[in-house]
């Protein structure tokens, strides 16, 4: 967290905390989220984690200032789906960056293995395929507890990763003096 202080009143009330999403610490720009426009795809499959998923990051994203009109949500079947429903957000190219939400829980059989790295593969494809930031929310875990306990912090980081990446990605694109 970042603090400045009134250079006339020293005292503790006259500290003013800056948040991470006020200064991006690559750039050092102030960040600015009410103009940016968000897709997330959330997968169904595990759907009391991804909605505590989706929720965790909506909230975020709002309290960072996106506009809730500016917040796209899609819903696919399953974390196998997810990466053709992100591509099509791409193609759009109305989008500033896109979430991935999903969960992935181990079974007794490879499936586990096969969901989790053909997923992952798949967002981040798409993500470089189209030049825009993909953030991948798709918990992959051994148990449903596992989870549970990720779910709410993991959705609030991809909100704020999203933000900061759709940022990054605007100073990036800059003409360099």
């Amino acid at each position: 967290m970042r603090q400045t202080k009134n250079k006339t009143d020293h005292s503790a009330d006259s500290i003013e905390h800056k948040d991470a999403f006020d200064i991006h610490p690559s750039t050092g720009d102030t960040i600015d989220a009410e103009n940016l426009h968000i897709g997330i795809v959330q997968s169904r499959f595990n759907e009391h984690i991804t909605c505590t998923l989706r929720d965790a990051c909506a909230e975020e994203l709002l309290r960072l200032g996106v506009q809730a009109e500016r917040i796209t949500w899609v819903e696919v079947p399953g974390a196998l789906e997810i990466a053709i429903a992100l591509q099509n957000l791409a193609l759009s190219k109305e989008f500033d960056a896109l979430i991935a939400l999903g969960c992935v829980i181990r079974g007794e059989t490879y499936h586990f293995e096969l969901v989790s790295n053909e997923s992952a593969s798949a967002i981040t494809r798409v993500g470089l395929d189209f030049n825009i930031p993909i953030i991948n929310a798709v918990l992959t875990t051994e148990n449903t507890v596992q989870a549970m306990v990720r779910s709410s912090e993991k959705g609030k980081e991809a909100g704020l990763a999203a933000v900061e990446m759709a940022h990054l990605m605007k100073h990036l694109s800059r003409p360099l003096l």
